[in-house]
């Protein structure tokens, strides 16, 4: 994908995660959410192993397995139907997906700068502390801007 295209894709994601932020600041059910939602309903694990086609001994485990983590999507899906809910899956950001580019362009503009200042600073070259900082700002645009692919390469 182009850079530009990233860019507008970036974009397009953060304007529909924006709608999620407040989603991601409330606590998961201990329970989960089957469970907080039948119990809500008055529907006993009967009726929702009914709703569900499957035997009544399913769902304490189709509810233990939503906590420990280990339920399908699939299963999930199912499980709101027959609550007459929807299942929302999303992965959503801490903050936006353009301030996680910004970050990790500048952890690599810092990476090249170490290395580009100790070589400048071995043949005498160093630059005022505005002539870096205008250089090292103009390393973080130029990184956002083209996307190349070792920006994840590592951790830095």
């Amino acid at each position: 994908m182009l850079p530009k295209y990233k860019l507008i894709a970036r974009q397009q994601l953060d304007k529909t995660l924006s709608g999620y932020a407040a989603v991601k600041q409330n606590a998961y059910p201990v329970k989960g959410w089957i469970r907080a939602i039948r119990e809500a309903l008055g529907m006993s694990g009967k009726q929702l192993a009914s709703r569900l086609n499957v035997s009544q001994p399913r769902i304490p485990r189709l509810e233990q397995d939503e906590v420990s983590g280990v339920v399908s999507l699939n299963t999930m899906r199912q499980a709101a139907e027959a609550l007459d809910c929807v299942f929302i899956y999303a992965i959503v950001p801490r903050t936006t997906l353009e301030e996680t580019v910004r970050v990790q362009a500048r952890k690599v503009a810092e990476a090249r700068s170490k290395r580009v200042s100790h070589s400048m600073l071995l043949e005498e070259q160093n630059l005022s502390a505005e002539e870096q900082r205008a250089s090292f700002n103009s390393a973080i645009e130029a990184l956002i801007r083209e996307m190349p692919k070792e920006l994840w390469e590592n951790e830095s």
